[in-house]
């Protein structure tokens, strides 16, 4: 049996209810009358609860966006499902922006409530196993420089430099936001290394207190401090021979940044409560997703160890700016959670989950999209991947649209158009998403990705045409199809045309 389903609601009727229904359908139910009950019920004992259903409006008290912003302050990774009756697409967006799992209607069937439910445990399970696994260490397979294949031009120059990198032992800077791949790509410059056999030992620096960095990196003897019972050798050791990965190298403490900076300069180190410097033989690549010469400037980050970190950067485009490589890592992602789950079936995305997951904006860059096809191979039934097993996504993304036709109905009214017309959709035929599923502007890139598709669709994959009336020239075009992955979308044009 999962855990204990907490349901929220303010309403006593609405949660004898509910409560009735799930306890026929097997659960273990605990209920708690409003947001400040349920937060309180979740700091006693997270463990004990394995879902949350979870009712969006509760006058006088936290409401249900307040309820799941809390959880993840506290870091609560507890699958939660809301339910409200006050239905619409704004609502959706809006608790699937700040985690929900899934979102249902009142009045819903018991069916139903179950079956949500239970997908919400079946992902949850799989999510806790993943946790365990990450938690003794990485198990996913190392991928080689041949595997990391790419169309867009920015991931191929960050790949060329990464070979580059790996003929020598100079330090290495990884830049780019959360999520793109600076692990994978470390791990892809230690195997073309010759140092490709010995460790990879990788520190998260900005998961380490303060208190703790010194002796976690540089090691501690017996008795160092309060609570040293036994000598540690420090990450710097353990590396010797190898690659040490410093990830969020941006979030060091000041003190710390002074003692890096003479084990780079040095090749050595100084152990907590240590009476001798300890020689190491390491290749260092750090990574961050913050501008470290801007926290220069702001004298957060020491100049000297910038200088010294910085001798071979290499940038990291987001996924938003290679939408071209998403169906090669979405293949790739789901063969290795079909075989987590240990799934015989040979799965794939649909053409519209394809087009949906090359729509969205990833904010969470690759590791967002491996997640989402995790928890969408967990909950498939069939063979194929389709837009039902991307909630989350699709709700976003239907926003996006929503919001841009709400936008564009002053427009079409100022032109004599009638204010409502009987497909809402086709007053955005022709047109292109300026603001994400976030409202925020889209990027440049993105753009021009939807421009280009649209110019294909709209004259028939009829290539000088498209680039005569786009404004650039053939080649220009050819690259950029090949940079966004687009050239199947000219033979199918051709084809219909």
């Amino acid at each position: 049996m999962a855990g204990t389903i907490l349901v929220v609601d303010d309403d006593p009727v609405q949660r004898r209810l509910t409560e009735a229904a799930l306890s026929r359908g097997g659960h273990k139910v605990e209920t708690a009358e409003g947001g400040a009950a349920a937060l309180e019920a979740l700091a006693k004992s997270p463990d004990r609860f394995g879902a949350v259903l979870l009712d969006l409006v509760m006058p006088g008290g936290p409401d249900g966006i307040s309820v799941m912003r809390t959880m993840r302050e506290r870091g609560l990774k507890l699958p939660v499902i809301v339910q409200t009756a006050q239905g619409g697409i704004d609502t959706a967006v809006g608790a699937m922006r700040e985690g929900a799992f899934d979102f249902v209607v009142k009045p819903t069937s018991p069916d139903k409530l179950n079956a949500a439910l239970g997908r919400a445990l079946k992902v949850e399970a799989f999510e806790g196993e993943a946790r365990k696994r990450e938690a003794k260490g990485s198990d996913a397979p190392v991928l080689t420089f041949d595997e990391l294949s790419t169309t867009s031009s920015a991931m191929d120059r960050a790949l060329k430099l990464g070979r580059k990198a790996a003929a020598s032992d100079i330090p290495i800077l990884l830049e780019g936001e959360s999520g793109t791949g600076k692990e994978v790509m470390a791990r892809a410059i230690q195997a073309a290394s010759r140092r490709a056999n010995k460790p990879f030992v990788t520190v998260n620096c900005g998961a380490i207190p303060d208190n703790l960095v010194e002796s976690i990196l540089f090691g501690h003897e017996k008795g160092a401090f309060t609570g040293a019972t036994e000598r540690h050798t420090g990450k710097f050791v353990e590396a010797h021979g190898g690659t040490l990965f410093l990830d969020e190298i941006g979030d060091l403490p000041a003190d710390v940044q002074v003692k890096l900076l003479r084990a780079v300069q040095e090749g050595e180190v100084d152990p907590v409560g240590g009476k001798a410097t300890v020689k190491v033989d390491i290749r260092l690549i750090s990574a961050t997703h913050r501008d470290l010469a801007q926290r220069v400037r702001e004298g957060r980050f020491r100049e000297d160890l910038y200088y010294r970190l910085h001798v071979f950067p290499i940038a990291l485009p987001a996924l938003r700016e290679r939408r071209g490589d998403v169906p090669a890592l979405a293949a790739r992602f789901i063969a290795r959670a079909a075989q987590a789950v240990g799934s015989s079936r040979a799965l794939a995305l649909s053409p519209e989950a394809a087009a949906l997951l090359q729509a969205y904006d990833w904010p969470g860059n690759i590791r967002q999209l491996e997640n989402a096809i995790s928890r969408a191979v967990v909950l498939a039934e069939g063979d194929r991947l389709t837009e039902a097993e991307f909630p989350q996504i699709r709700a976003q993304v239907s926003g996006a649209l929503e919001h841009e036709m709400a936008a564009l109905e002053p427009v079409v009214a100022s032109a004599g158009a009638p204010s409502s017309t009987p497909d809402p959709v086709a007053a955005l035929r022709g047109t292109l998403h300026a603001l994400d599923g976030e409202g925020h502007v889209r990027g440049l890139a993105a753009v021009e990705l939807d421009m280009i598709r649209l110019a294909i669709d709209h004259y028939g994959g009829q290539m000088s045409e498209v680039a005569r009336r786009l404004g650039i020239g053939r080649s220009t075009l050819y690259r950029k199809l090949k940079e966004y992955g687009l050239e199947d979308s000219v033979g199918e044009n051709r084809a219909a045309s």
